[in-house]
């Protein structure tokens, strides 16, 4: 195989580009892709299955990593087995990729998940996402595209490396890499160049601006976090917004979903998440408020089934995210799960997992298909992980929910102009896998001293069992705000979970952190009656959180029953937690830590991390019991989710951790 030295630029500026650059130097120097004899392990036969298209080849072992997911399944699983429990204390890093010289200043939090194929790692590096190539076997660049989008990339919303990549192989066999920038425009590459693509748009790109919904304004914001999905020959591109806790505007750009031809970049379809009048759902939306409501994007990763077409949307909240006021009625497609035909956009089935969000529960992560057996039954179902701790789980076929959905009556809202939905809906199954709502056995009990501080600290909160509202910052009966658990960023958020097809076992990440939900009005910065502001201060108690641990967690669901397997704390209790003079001896059980576990199962084990925030080790799991088997070492700590794959006979782990000098890629294997 060519080895590939070059750095690719283009001008994608707000208008126009400018001449491509030099061709890439080619150096005939790189030991040949695996044979035309090896598994099938390509992207495309990945598209045929909702199990990983990984294994061994004739020549040794081989095995790709071909989606942001793994496979359009979004299980995050390889059945890869070199590295097990008998020799897994002996990993050591194998290579170190530097990322802190790509963009204008080093980015420290790299959420990329890279791509393994025909041998090239591909992954974006720095906050203008600059695509790399990457050989995987020594961590030396083979090229480098540089995107240079000037006052397009300073006023986006989401100025990152994003969470990956896209890759589709064309009818003619020619690879591509497909990205959306934070500018948001998509952008087609040569896999083998890393050039930009002639034939695809303009010079390689589409600018995603032509065509939105809404007003193009210095208030108003769109662009993408995670990366687009190929089904067939379709590009679905979703969208991701600025935070809209504090907007200045009850108007924005609405987050439509749309089609692209793969081959040309011709638009194929769009998909409305807020509806049209006279579209399905348009009704929901009362006093003309779909006419300017912005946001219900799909920031999250999404999912696929080649074999049915249909694309999963998990659709986030409609602007804003803690009043709705502004938006009366359920405000569909506003948190819900979606499936699109992949060819024409229509909607085959929907359901709304919160009617009305306030409280700003967007659907976090990729929906994970998997064939399951409820009751002797087959199922080819769909599960979405909520911030809520839920696992609400669906014939991906048709929408039928596996276990019952019990609409339930929930608090109402006494803020002003708000009108809370009566009732949301409530899964029976799986049970939730983090704690939800807040009262007083909810706070920290170590010590009775530690426990009286924290209820005399919350006396000024509102609380409550799940989906008790937001309230006023300075509410008639006294109040501060209104104490909510889970938090705006979970229980579960975008690292998700990940799904073993072999033993039915869902593996999720979570954390326990109360958060102050409270609003005032501010119409001098806002249009909006209340936006979030004003809480009363939650007490930090000796240096320790509020609620009572463990502070972050991981639980295995057996899906084919809907019960949890075992739970256990993300870690052991952190220093600063078993030395505080405060808890001299008291003997603390693990802790974890207030981060969500970042998490990959391969056949024999579960890989995990505390994620962003916790310590800088890599811990291997008993995927039956959840007992940790060995720690490894990360020259820091860990900021995307695990992936693996194999070549030339030795399997790798690879993750993205914090550096001194910026994000490092850090690939693990065995000693030689």
């Amino acid at each position: 195989m060519w080895r590939r030295i070059a750095v690719v630029g283009v001008c994608a500026a707000v208008f126009g580009c400018g001449q491509p650059s030099d061709e890439p130097v080619l150096e005939n120097t790189r030991s040949a892709a695996p044979s035309a004899g090896a598994v099938e392990t390509s992207a495309a036969a990945a598209q045929t299955s909702t199990d990983a298209q990984l294994g061994a080849n004739a020549d040794g072992l081989y095995a790709e990593w071909p989606y942001y997911g793994g496979n359009l399944a979004a299980q995050r699983y390889s059945p890869l087995d070199q590295i097990n429990a008998t020799n897994v204390g002996d990993l050591r890093v194998a290579w170190r990729w530097q990322t802190g010289n790509f963009g204008p200043r080093p980015e420290q939090k790299h959420e990329a998940t890279p791509l393994m194929i025909n041998g090239v790692l591909y992954a974006t590096a720095g906050m203008t996402r600059n695509v790399v190539a990457i050989d995987p076997e020594t961590g030396e660049t083979l090229w480098v595209w540089r995107p240079d989008e000037g006052d397009r990339f300073e006023t986006a919303p989401r100025k990152t490396s994003g969470r990956g990549l896209t890759h589709w192989l064309t009818p003619d066999g020619t690879e591509r890499i497909i990205l959306v920038t934070p500018g948001f425009q998509l952008v087609a590459l040569d896999a083998t160049t890393g050039r930009q693509v002639p034939g695809f748009g303009e010079n390689g790109r589409v600018d995603l601006m032509v065509g939105v919904r809404g007003e193009i304004n210095e208030k108003s914001s769109i662009g993408n976090s995670s990366p687009a999905l190929v089904v067939g020959n379709t590009i679905v591109v979703g969208p991701a917004h600025d935070v809209a806790m504090r907007p200045p505007s009850k108007a924005n750009i609405k987050g439509d979903v749309r089609g692209y031809d793969a081959l040309t970049g011709r638009l194929l379809w769009t998909f409305h998440t807020i509806p049209e009048s006279g579209e399905p759902g348009y009704e929901t939306w009362l006093n003309g408020s779909a006419e300017y409501t912005g946001n219900a994007g799909v920031w999250a990763p999404m999912s696929a089934d080649a074999e049915l077409g249909l694309v999963y949307l998990p659709v986030e909240a409609p602007l804003s995210d803690r009043y709705g006021g502004e938006r009366p009625g359920d405000n569909l497609y506003g948190n819900s799960l979606v499936a699109v035909d992949a060819r024409t956009g229509e909607v085959a089935w929907h359901y709304q997992l919160i009617h009305h969000d306030i409280w700003d529960w967007d659907n976090p992560t990729a929906p994970i298909l998997m064939d399951i057996v409820v009751d002797g039954e087959p199922i080819k179902a769909v599960a979405q992980i909520t911030k809520q701790a839920w696992v609400y789980t669906f014939n991906r076929a048709t929408g039928e929910p596996v276990w019952p959905i019990e609409e339930r009556p929930v608090a109402a809202s006494d803020v002003p102009g708000e009108i809370t939905a009566a009732t949301q809906p409530f899964p029976t199954r799986p049970p939730a896998f983090d704690r939800q709502g807040f009262a007083l056995d909810d706070v920290i009990d170590f010590t009775p001293e530690l426990r009286a501080e924290a209820i005399e600290g919350i006396e000024q909160f509102r609380m409550g069992p799940m989906y008790t509202p937001p309230s006023l910052a300075n509410a008639p009966d006294g109040t501060r705000g209104t104490l909510s658990l889970p938090s705006a960023t979970g229980g579960a958020n975008w690292e998700g979970g990940t799904y073993d097809p072999e033993t039915g076992i869902l593996y999720v990440g979570s954390y326990t952190q109360a958060t102050v939900m409270a609003l005032q009005p501010e119409p001098d910065f806002s249009d909006i009656r209340y936006i979030t502001g004003g809480a009363g201060e939650l007490p930090w108690l000796s240096g320790l959180p509020l609620a009572k641990p463990p502070w972050g967690r991981i639980t295995a669901i057996d899906m084919h029953a809907g019960e949890h397997l075992w739970q256990v704390p993300n870690g052991p209790t952190p220093d600063d937690v078993a030395n505080n003079p405060a808890l001299a001896g008291i003997e603390i059980p693990a802790t974890g830590r207030a981060t969500r576990a970042m998490l990959l199962a391969t056949k024999s084990l579960l890989f995990a991390t505390d994620g962003w925030g916790g310590t800088p080790v890599l811990r291997a799991l008993d995927k039956s019991t959840g007992a940790t088997l060995a720690e490894i070492d990360l020259p820091g700590m860990s900021s995307s989710l695990p992936m693996s794959y194999a070549i030339n006979g030795k399997q790798y782990v690879v993750i993205s951790v914090a550096g001194e000098r910026g994000a490092e890629i850090v690939a693990l294997a065995l000693r030689d």
